[in-house]
């Protein structure tokens, strides 16, 4: 029988904003697997490594989030705040060692202890990312493709957040930035650590027009952080006052998604005619509330056909009925399957119903989605690793630029992918899926522009390749909630994303890493021939010129083109649980008026 819900009160409400607040800055500082090109050229120097070994370091990187599994199963018995301790710990660790070889102050260690230190680097990431979105999805869990929009729109911006931190305080230098990487994480995660935990969702009508209020508010606030990053980074270069005021104004930027549990807040106790200081004493009474509430499991329903929404004042009666039905009755539509709760029975769960991960991969479904995840976002990761290379190679000196653009551009891409297709999906039922695959089209137009190698090329590629890479993360991950549910998604979220590793060797240890060494060499050889001598001024390890990466473009844009037409099945494939969520959602609706008018 389920536990009917009960609506969350002014303290629980509030702290539930407070901790979305919290989990956006962990998201803000959790990208720092996508700032390896910030350093890498200055680690390849430090270790004397060749292309394909610096290429491994980044893949050592990546393998990190492969142990997210472990952090995907502990989600399920641990509280966040103690993964977000164990994520900020480890990553202390990792980025720790590193910046002490960056900075020499120890000699250069082994090329295997750095591979394991990188690993526990791309690891931290992975547990700070499970404890805020699996918390904050089951929080908001009618509005998860603003939810995850959000938080990993900040993931985007965290890239171009330490960028321009560290090219505004420490004149861009390495290891003053893996200094930040080091400390900043762990200092934002304790705050975390105190207000993020689980809360019951919307549970009438004017919660939910208030979350979808609150949401457009944290988007306005994204997109002004957006915007004022990518004006520093194209205004050129700055004086040390104006960065530091840059960087002082950012800071209080990242602070202002706290106006909206504030306004809540005062709003609440002015209507109450209650004083706004004396709030810290009821902090005990809400403590107590919400640490019962993480003992009680949160059933909500995702699909809901028009009986159910009759039953919807007495949520622990439909749940019960429906459990009945299914005895009684042949086999129900997949509008009747719940987010987070499997009803006993013989029969596996249906797509749209909540799955174990060794149910999930039994899903001809989920592989679709694995491996157009992997197509999509596998190459883009090569191109954020490879971004150092790849600018030096073009002819730029000063490479953070592009590094930005990606990360900003990234930003807007998962931003945006989230409310609309959120916003569709309400609308007209369009399946999540659609639009990845459109962005796997624009992403071959990306590819070709850098291929092409003209003035102006890599700027272009930079911010379409950052617009598709952020839509195919933003999309993907309440694809796999709707279709496997959310009961055990910690587990499915991180198997997911275990092609970033696989992708990361396949395209960029593999792929970009020997084609151009073999370029390089190549360059090396006629250098020779021409000049009658192997000079030993010419680095070997590097390539000046478009053709070096020309082939690696060629090659992801047609992954691309396959990662398009895997899509496209999977939309086909989901578009009659999508009709049915589109139903659901239109279904309370029509219940909700029903309410109003009767009131």
């Amino acid at each position: 029988m389920g536990v009917a819900r009960s609506p969350p009160s002014t303290s629980g409400a509030v702290i539930k904003w407070v901790g979305f607040v919290t989990a956006i800055w962990v998201q803000a500082i959790a990208g720092n697997n996508y700032t390896f090109s910030n350093y890498s050229v200055a680690l390849k120097s430090i270790l004397d490594l060749n292309q394909v070994q610096l290429n491994n370091l980044s893949v050592a990187k990546d393998v990190g989030k492969a142990f997210g599994l472990v952090a995907g199963f502990a989600s399920d018995y641990l509280p966040a705040w103690l993964i977000l301790l164990i994520g900020s710990l480890e990553g202390f660790l990792g980025y720790g060692a590193q910046w002490l070889v960056l900075s020499q102050r120890i000699r250069p260690l082994p090329y295997w202890q750095m591979c394991i230190f990188l690993c526990m680097g791309g690891n931290s990431t992975t547990w700070m990312n499970t404890a805020v979105l699996v918390t904050c999805m089951r929080n908001f869990r009618r509005n998860r493709g603003p939810v995850v929009g959000i938080l990993k729109g900040y993931i985007g911006l965290s890239t171009a957040i330490f960028t321009d931190l560290c090219t505004a305080l420490f004149a861009s230098s390495p290891s003053s930035f893996v200094l930040m990487l080091t400390l900043i994480p762990g200092i934002v995660c304790v705050t975390s650590m105190i207000f993020l935990r689980p809360v019951p969702c919307s549970a009438d009508e004017r919660e939910e027009n208030e979350e979808a209020q609150s949401f457009s508010t944290f988007n306005v606030i994204a997109i002004i952080v957006a915007v004022y990053l990518l004006a520093f980074d194209i205004t050129g270069n700055h004086g040390i006052v104006l960065s530091r005021i840059f960087a002082g104004f950012l800071l209080v930027l990242l602070a202002a998604p706290l106006v909206v549990p504030l306004k809540l807040f005062i709003r609440e106790r002015c209507s109450r005619g209650e004083p706004l200081i004396p709030y810290f004493l009821t902090w005990n009474s809400a403590n107590r509330q919400l640490q019962d509430i993480e003992k009680q499991p949160v059933r909500e329903p995702l699909l809901t056909n028009v009986e159910e929404a009759k039953g919807e004042e007495n949520p622990e009666i439909s749940v019960q009925a429906k459990a009945e039905s299914r005895s009684t009755e042949p086999p129900p539509s997949q509008s009747e399957s719940t987010e987070n709760q499997i009803v006993c029975s013989p029969n596996p769960p249906r797509i749209g119903e909540d799955h174990t991960i060794f149910q999930a991969i039994q899903k001809f479904d989920f592989w679709l989605l694995f491996f157009a995840f992997l197509c999509g976002v596998g190459t883009g990761m090569a191109v954020i690793n490879n971004m150092g290379q790849i600018g030096l190679a073009m002819g730029y000196v000063d490479v953070s630029m592009f590094v930005s653009l990606i990360s900003i551009w990234g930003f807007f891409g998962r931003i945006g992918a989230g409310s609309i297709s959120e916003h569709f999906i309400r609308k007209a039922g369009i399946p999540r899926p659609v639009w990845m695959a459109a962005a796997q089209l624009f992403m071959i137009v990306g590819y070709m522009f850098m291929a092409i190698g003209m003035p102006g090329s890599l700027y272009l590629g930079s911010i379409v390749v950052g617009v598709c890479y952020g839509v195919r993360l933003a999309i993907s991950v309440p694809t796999a909630s709707e279709l496997f549910g959310l009961k055990y998604y910690g587990m499915i979220y991180n198997f997911l994303i275990l092609n970033l590793p696989i992708g990361s060797f396949l395209f960029s240890g593999l792929l970009a890493g020997i084609l151009y060494d073999i370029e390089a060499a190549k360059g090396h050889r006629i250098h020779g021939l021409f000049s009658g001598t192997y000079s030993s001024e010419l680095n070997s390890n590097n390539c000046v010129g478009a053709h070096c990466y020309r082939l690696v473009f060629l090659v992801m844009a047609g992954v691309c083109l396959l990662g398009f037409g895997l899509d496209v099945l999977l939309s086909f494939r989901t578009r009659n649980l999508y009709s049915n969520i589109h139903k659901s959602k239109k279904a309370r609706e029509s219940q909700k008026q029903l309410r109003g008018q009767k009131v």
